[in-house]
């Protein structure tokens, strides 16, 4: 099997030095699969960060003012780092996240391909000459860094959501601290051994594991983070919402989903099973845009769950570095205890449980992949975020039922529908309060599209040409006597 120890890192990357924690303690990193210790990473504080920050601080003065094209050099040999280790990169994320190995193998995958897209965007980051209401003068808009940024990432996807941030930062001109998971440090950590070897100057990119609280806090706190970009839960999204204002920071906020996915009577039934397997069980059900509520119109209802409950049950749960793994463990013993949550609540309000419903025969945090029936507004699930294996069904009979039912929640992420009327294909489009809205497709993200939510699911865009904005301060300049 592929080594994946050179990418090991079990120390903080600050200024260009790998270094401990003051303290010299360290945090235990576990497989989620096994339970073993892979190793152990820095449990370090605000004075670690507040170093972080002033490297970084030092570092923006010159990488700020670097030609484009070299920016763009380092960030296409980035990529091609990225790609040339993925087997490495991806082994080491299943380790310490537990998704399988295939996943991991995509997640690296598009890592790379935002830092590609980022390269080639910022070079179309323009400004523009705005028309003069006099003949000497001209009004010029210009777009600069907007300066040290804090990033701060999740453990579901400790690759990616890293790559979403660094790839525009570095682009744009920004210097980096970043604060990875602790639960998943290692692919964040990874991140920094390969902008050392591909050649990005010392102080640009830093890392610091340890204390969520006392990083997050030195890093809200700081009057040189000009930009905070966060990818996590509602709940700490809103508390590092309210910190920004001390130091009135820019701030882009991917938050916490409720996704809704509506299967009309007209769906090609066999491709809307197969999307409902993606958007559900991809990371073991663990991702923001997972599906959270299915609506099942009356008609083609019975069909669907049969077939839903026959692809669940196929499912191979397992260690994902083996073959044929298709379900991974959950993140922690925390997870898997909200799951049995969630189903005693609804089972308790009287849905049904039609496949899984408990926990593994691997033992651990393996869970079984479960599907429920007879959902209803009135279950916890239906306005909260399940992050697990766990399918819950409802029933509907007309469109605008299903559109008042999807909306029915204080998140906005992602939404999901299949149907074959083009007309409702617009009316979705029109009525359903999300961000990302996927037709006849269970898998939507792509770099070349604008990636973040509505309502209290966020703030900002990743990805896409609007991937940039967060990273730029827009300048107008007024030029007088020039005739």
């Amino acid at each position: 099997m592929t080594d994946f120890t050179s990418y090991l890192q079990q120390s903080n990357l600050i200024g260009g030095a790998w270094v401990g924690a003051d303290s010299g303690k360290t945090i235990d990193v576990t497989n989620p699969a096994t339970g073993e210790v892979i190793g152990t990473v820095p449990n370090c504080g605000a004075e670690e960060s507040n170093r972080a920050i002033a490297a970084a601080s030092d570092a923006f003065r010159s990488w700020s003012k670097t030609d484009l094209l070299y920016r763009v050099k380092l960030l296409q040999g980035l990529h091609d780092a990225l790609m040339d280790n993925q087997e490495a990169l991806a082994l080491l994320l299943t380790t310490e996240q537990g998704k399988p190995l295939f996943e991991a193998r995509g997640e690296i995958a598009i890592c790379a391909a935002y830092v590609r897209w980022f390269a080639e965007e910022i070079r179309r980051a323009k400004g523009e000459i705005v028309p003069s209401p006099s003949q000497d003068r001209r009004l010029l808009v210009t777009r600069h860094p907007v300066g040290v940024v804090g990033a701060i990432t999740p453990w579901n996807f400790p690759s990616s959501m890293l790559a979403r941030k660094l790839g525009p930062a570095l682009a744009a001109g920004c210097t980096v601290v970043a604060k990875p998971a602790t639960a998943t440090p290692y692919s964040g950590l990874a991140w920094g051994k390969l902008c050392e070897e591909v050649g990005f100057p010392a102080g640009v990119v830093n890392i610091v594991t340890g204390s969520a609280r006392a990083i997050g806090g030195a890093i809200m706190e700081s009057p040189e983070i000009r930009k905070v970009t966060f990818t996590g839960s509602t709940e700490i999204g809103k508390q590092l919402i309210r910190q920004s204002a001390a130091t009135v920071k820019k701030v882009s906020m991917e938050l916490g989903g409720n996704a809704p996915f509506i299967v009309f009577d007209d769906a090609d039934l066999d491709a809307a099973v197969e999307g409902a397997m993606i958007a559900k069980f991809r990371n073991m059900g663990q991702t923001c845009v997972c599906t959270n509520r299915f609506y099942v119109q009356s008609g083609i209802h019975d069909a669907f769950v049969a077939k839903l409950k026959e692809a669940t049950a196929a499912l191979v749960v397992g260690n994902g570095v083996e073959e044929g793994v298709q379900q991974g463990p959950m993140i922690d013993m925390a997870a898997v205890e909200k799951v049995e949550e969630f189903i005693s609540d609804a089972i308790g309000k009287g849905a049904t449980i039609v496949e899984g419903g408990k926990r593994h025969g691997n033992g651990g945090t393996f869970f079984e992949p479960t599907v429920v029936t007879g959902a209803t507004a009135d279950m916890a699930f239906a306005t909260e975020e399940i992050f697990g294996p766990l399918a819950a069904v409802f029933k509907f009979e007309e469109e605008d039922e299903a559109i008042a039912a999807a909306n029915a929640t204080d998140f906005g992420l992602a939404a999901y529908a299949y149907t074959r009327d083009v007309g409702r294909v617009f009316r979705l489009n029109d009525g359903l309060e999300y961000g990302l809205i996927g037709i006849n497709a269970g898998l939507i993200t792509t770099v070349e599209a604008p990636f973040g939510g509505l309502k209290e699911s966020g703030m900002g865009k990743e990805g896409g040409s609007q991937g940039l904005d967060d990273y730029l301060e827009t300048k107008y300049v007024c030029v007088a006597g020039v005739l």
